[in-house]
């Protein structure tokens, strides 16, 4: 990798410019600069759009019977995402077949995956969209990693979820884990 290359050289790069940053012998030290309210915040309508588009990937993800779908509002609490879908499948197979209908939503609707996480052994497959963040895991895998208690406080987002996506009994899954 050369000099300057990766993370840690983005950010030594930007640092001398319009940060107060400054460059020594001892390398770079950079103030810390506070964005502004209007770089930092998503507007109304761009965190409709993106709500709207979220609900759109649970959608493909329900049309291959997912299960167990929730969308947390995490636009006031994180600085990388706007939303967090998070979504069940039934079996490595099924896990597999929900990530490819949300990637072809996705990508229908001219939106390219940042992040492709997890994919390849069916028990988790994270599909980063920039402003939507989509987890598919096998079941039984979710409930041991619970995140949607990591953001207890976020607000879901309300949506009409079909019965058979309901689980009414979590531990006829477990057999296969």
């Amino acid at each position: 990798m050369k000099a300057g290359s990766g993370p840690q050289g983005r950010a030594a790069r930007g640092a001398g410019k319009g940060s107060g940053g400054t460059k020594g012998h001892g390398g770079v030290r950079a103030k810390a600069v506070e964005p502004s309210p209007a770089t930092r915040s998503t507007s109304a309508a761009q965190l409709d759009e993106s709500r709207d588009l979220a609900l759109a990937a649970i959608d493909a993800a329900l049309e291959k019977k997912a299960l167990m779908p929730v969308l947390i509002d995490v636009s006031s609490m994180a600085s990388y995402t706007d939303f967090i879908g998070i979504v069940s499948g039934r079996s490595d197979r099924q896990v597999e077949a929900i990530a490819d209908a949300v990637s072809q939503l996705m990508k229908s609707r001219g939106r390219r995956v940042i992040g492709h996480e997890g994919s390849g052994g069916g028990r988790w497959t994270l599909l980063d969209y920039g402003e939507i963040v989509i987890h598919v895991f096998y079941h039984p895998v979710r409930e041991f990693y619970d995140l949607e208690s990591l953001w207890i406080d976020a607000p879901r987002v309300k949506m009409a979820v079909p019965p058979e996506a309901i689980l009414t009994q979590p531990d006829a899954l477990y057999g296969a884990l």
